[in-house]
């Protein structure tokens, strides 16, 4: 047989053979060797076989028996590792990715998907598989180690597969199965941590910030938000990421751990990207770091409020508060506690963004309140480098400690009391016609000492006195003559006669 290439095929007891070798193949297993005397009464007798086997002759075989199989055979499993978890086996009509070698019974290996560094992928029970392994897949789980061995009524039959397979052989797959889903799947969502306290779920068109590890079914990492030490960044609902992730982050919390699992339809599909192999199912670990709506104001909670309060802060006030600011998730990112010192701004003045501009108006000194601001009115996609990540709800934790009542709106100095009529020649006190910056800063501290007059608070003194200054130096000469001088009110009541 080893010169025709070929093994000798045949059913053993039912006369195909000459009786002593019907005799002698009972009870051998695969890859035993036996040497086989056979007298000539259970061989060729009296009469040999003319020109190759004379009369009477005592034959001797070498036999290696290389594969056997019964026509009731059916395909055997053989379970050698099962994860502990198992929510779920193959069934009919699910698509699989799996690993095989597939040797013959004696161990001659004839096929690896590992040696083409690729998992073989296809629908299970639909006939697109060899019978045998149609069956032999259906009740594994992911991670599942079996090995199944086929007999070639069920595998490629009396013709093999007219390559490496020939014809009436046994098969045997050593199978681990990676990947499982049915076209009909949805994602699925496991809540591995909810906060007792959830205010508030995301909603479509909210814009979330989260970090992620990504694995394949089998736990293969493919992506991670945690190396990169930077979330993940989107819309939620508006098609910014694949199909079963925007579904699968409607609906959390601020805080909450969730397992989303994609199969590939809602996932990347039959082409894969990058690290994910095509039709492969994909798993999300993700924590949800905080979100907002783009249509989000300014939120305020008033933890405590002083029984006296009457005298509420307003624009252009002088503020001195102190605060702990932190992202949603708690991180503290600032504390002026720790600096030891409040923090001091003129309110409306644009001293802070915008979120706490509006998150200070009418409080009272003694008020405490937590002021939480979304990125577009704090810092913004880009937040401050190394301080605020970018896109980042903010956390103020507020106790207005010190209110300086400002002045009206446009106004940087205000008389306490009537002004003098002769303003300008009080100011000018050389009397030379004309006022220098000197006298007129000098002029102004005056009044601000002696409580005749008062400058906006929370602002340089001399910046203030030069701003002053410049708005009545018309000509911009560096002096200030009578029928330059003019107060606010005289120029407001020539603004309105001219229109």
């Amino acid at each position: 047989s080893y010169d025709r290439g070929s093994t000798f095929n045949v059913f053993v007891g039912k006369g195909q053979l000459i009786a002593g070798m019907d005799k002698a193949l009972v009870g051998m297993c695969v890859n035993e060797r036996r040497f086989v005397k056979i007298p000539p009464k259970l061989a060729y007798g009296s009469e040999g076989v003319s020109g190759v086997i004379p009369p009477n002759a005592v034959l001797h075989f070498d036999v290696l028996l290389i594969d056997l199989w019964n026509s009731e055979d059916e395909v055997q499993v053989q379970t050698y590792f099962k994860p502990e978890k198992c929510p779920r086996t193959v069934q009919v009509s699910d698509f699989v990715r799996y690993h095989y070698n597939g040797t013959f019974l004696d161990g001659t290996l004839f096929d690896s998907s590992h040696n083409r560094m690729r998992t073989y992928d296809t629908y299970v029970g639909i006939g697109w598989l060899i019978p045998g392994m149609d069956q032999g897949l259906l009740g594994m789980c992911v991670g599942e180690k079996r090995i199944i061995t086929i007999p070639p009524f069920l595998a490629y039959g009396e013709e093999g597969d007219g390559k490496e397979i020939p014809g009436q052989a046994s098969l045997v797959f050593d199978v681990v199965l990676l990947d499982l889903h049915n076209p009909k799947d949805g994602i699925t969502i496991e809540n591995q941590h909810v906060p007792e306290s959830c205010e508030r779920r995301s909603q479509t068109g909210d814009f979330l910030r989260y970090h992620y590890n990504g694995t394949l079914l089998d736990g293969t990492l493919f992506d991670s938000s945690y190396s990169r030490n930077r979330t993940y960044d989107t819309y939620v609902g508006k098609g910014y990421v694949i199909a079963g992730m925007d579904e699968g982050l409607l609906g959390v919390c601020t805080g909450e751990k969730r397992r989303i699992i994609i199969p590939p339809h809602l996932g990347y599909g039959e082409e894969g990207r990058g690290k994910i192999p095509g039709s492969a199912v994909l798993v999300f670990d993700i924590h949800v770091v905080d979100f907002h709506n783009p249509s989000d104001s300014v939120s305020i909670t008033v933890n405590y409020k002083p029984s006296n309060c009457t005298v509420l802060s307003k624009k252009g006030d002088y503020l001195k508060y102190h605060y702990n600011a932190s992202l949603l998730d708690g991180t503290l990112l600032d504390s002026t506690h720790s600096l030891g010192k409040t923090y001091n701004i003129v309110l409306g003045s644009g001293q802070v963004v915008v979120g706490m501009d509006m998150g200070l108006q009418d409080m009272c000194v003694g008020e405490r309140r937590t002021v939480v601001i979304p990125p577009h009115l704090g810092y913004g996609e880009d937040g401050v480098e190394g301080e605020v990540p970018g896109s980042a709800v903010l956390v103020f934790d507020i106790e207005l400690l010190e209110l300086v009542s400002g002045l009206p709106e446009g106004y940087m100095f205000v008389w306490n009391g009537e002004v003098s009529p002769n303003l300008f020649e009080e100011i000018d006190q050389n009397h030379d016609g004309e006022v220098l910056l000197e006298e007129f800063s000098e002029y102004i501290r005056a009044q601000v000492d002696s409580g005749k007059g008062k400058l906006a608070p929370g602002f340089d003194f001399e910046k203030i006195v030069k701003n002053m200054f410049t708005n009545q130096d018309r000509d911009g000469n560096g002096k200030v003559t009578a029928e330059e001088f003019k107060l606010k009110d005289q120029e407001a009541k020539e603004e309105h006669d001219e229109l």
